[in-house]
């Protein structure tokens, strides 16, 4: 089947408005919820047919002879019935082979790739924002148990001798810094321009209500110190989840269309605090606390 998720690859130059948008996709095999197979593990199974050699096949698709196995062995279980069958000893040392069922995937999956590929270029020439809209479906169908998911901007990239520090920009103005590998920051494409989005779970969002409205952030080891004014506080047993509206950039009042950002603090907080609908706050959380990501 069609699998349109959101992958941790993306193209530096993609959004930057010098190189137009293409419409992209891959295709996936289920086994019921689980995941059987992509062109990866097609590529494998091809190697293999084609080598008789795990330890070849493996290095044609560039994964190890460990990766490999443990990815068949996924593929045999999830099947159902062997797909690889390896043969030990005998004469010229043993080998492996296919069985006639995976020769059939195979055709299957690059069967159903050409008419993938197909339907994608048919589909990008005849919906005028196709390639844009289609990756915008992919991020709001995005699943992740984050509580906030916010899309931007990258707007800096600093090196440091280990990590590296990614400024996100929000819709609003407002920006996210997140600290990241460099190995991270090249696999993701994360370069100036280049669109991401940033998850941070509620419960690493601290909330300060004293001096929100001061010109200058709090005197605080975490990096993000985002303005807005609170739009709802809904109570539980013990926690509370609080939303924030952000302000603008140039300190605009949030409106309806702002970013919203959630927090969980506990009722005790929201007390203290003076948390309440229309008063202002900050939204605090380290940079180390934001994950990135990118999407295909």
């Amino acid at each position: 089947m069609s699998d349109q998720r959101p992958s941790l690859v993306q193209s530096p130059a993609s959004d930057t408005g010098h190189t137009p948008l293409e419409l992209g996709g891959s295709v996936w095999l289920r086994s019921g919820e689980r995941t059987l197979g992509g062109a990866t593990r097609i590529a494998l199974l091809a190697a293999i047919r084609d080598t008789g050699s795990i330890t070849s096949a493996a290095k044609a698709v560039g994964l190890s002879y460990k990766a490999a196995w443990d990815a068949v062995d996924a593929m045999n279980n999830l099947a159902g019935e062997p797909l690889v069958m390896r043969a030990v000893g005998g004469k010229g040392g043993g080998g492996t082979t296919l069985t006639p069922r995976a020769h059939r995937l195979i055709e299957t999956f690059h069967a159903v790739e050409r008419e993938h590929r197909k339907f994608i270029e048919r589909a990008s020439a005849a919906i005028e924002h196709f390639a844009g809209d289609w990756a915008l479906i992919g991020r709001i169908g995005m699943k992740t148990s984050a509580r906030n998911q916010l899309y931007g901007t990258v707007s800096a990239v600093k090196r440091g001798s280990v990590n590296d520090e990614i400024s996100l920009a929000l819709p609003g103005g407002q920006a996210i810094v997140a600290v990241v590998t460099h190995e991270s920051t090249e696999t993701l494409g994360l370069a100036v321009g280049a669109p991401a989005f940033a998850l941070v779970k509620a419960s690493w969002v601290m909330l300060a209500a004293s001096d929100a409205d001061a010109g200058q952030p709090l005197r605080l080891s975490a990096r993000n110190q985002l303005r807005g004014a609170i739009t709802q506080v809904t109570r539980g047993a013990v926690n509370a989840e609080v939303s924030l509206a952000l302000d603008g950039a140039t300190g605009a009042a949030p409106d309806i269309n702002s970013t919203v950002i959630t927090a969980i603090v506990t009722n005790e907080s929201v007390d203290t605090l003076g948390l309440a609908v229309g008063t202002r706050a900050m939204a605090v959380f380290k940079a180390s606390s934001v994950i990135l990501g990118t999407a295909d």
